[in-house]
């Protein structure tokens, strides 16, 4: 049933970022000068490496999924942790929850260098509209990394790994998978449909 609810409620974030995307397009149709003046601001090697670090979260967030579903919360205690193939999903979260935090510092980084360009949320259109969705995303990815956190404490906190816990895991690594493709979408969009 949590997978199915976690479904159901990733259709209805699909909708939303299905709106911004409707909104994004609408602007960009009917402004197509200011558009080309602000695609030029855009630093698109920066956001394809930084997208780049997000696809690769996605990886590491399956190799932890494929753990949790064997049982195997994190690696035999004594076990070097540079021994990778002996990471249980506690391992592999973590290095997913680093990925996801670099991604949103990327960001933060970025909106840096643009807000100093002159691009605001509220200079124009194509900064609102820049800001909302990248923005939006953002916080979707912020509340995953809090996910991983509440998950990987739980690998803690628990004497016996059970299917429950696993299918916490299961269900953030769907939420994760939503929020990469989600950006992917974005990133086309943004940045390489100038």
């Amino acid at each position: 049933m949590v997978a199915v609810g976690t479904m159901v409620w990733l259709s209805s974030e699909l909708m939303f970022f299905a709106a911004l995307f409707a909104f994004y397009f609408t602007l960009r149709g009917n402004l197509p000068e200011l558009w080309t003046e602000r695609t030029a601001d855009l630093d698109v090697p920066y956001a394809a490496a930084n997208t780049l670090i997000l696809v690769i979260s996605s990886v590491w967030c399956q190799l932890g999924v494929w753990q949790a579903e064997r049982g195997v919360p994190a690696r035999p205690a004594g076990t070097s942790l540079f021994r990778v193939r002996e990471w249980g999903m506690r391992e592999w979260y973590v290095v997913t929850y680093v990925f996801g935090a670099t991604f949103v510092a990327g960001q933060v980084y970025e909106y840096a260098n643009l807000i100093s360009e002159g691009v605001t949320l509220s200079s124009d259109s194509y900064g609102s509209i820049f800001y909302l969705a990248t923005g939006f995303h953002g916080l979707h990815v912020t509340g995953g990394l809090l996910a991983f956190l509440l998950i990987i404490g739980r690998t803690f906190t628990t004497r016996r790994y059970t299917h429950a816990q696993a299918t916490g895991a299961v269900v953030t690594s769907y939420y994760w998978h939503f929020v990469d493709v989600v950006w992917i979408a974005l990133f086309a969009t943004i940045y390489l449909l100038q």
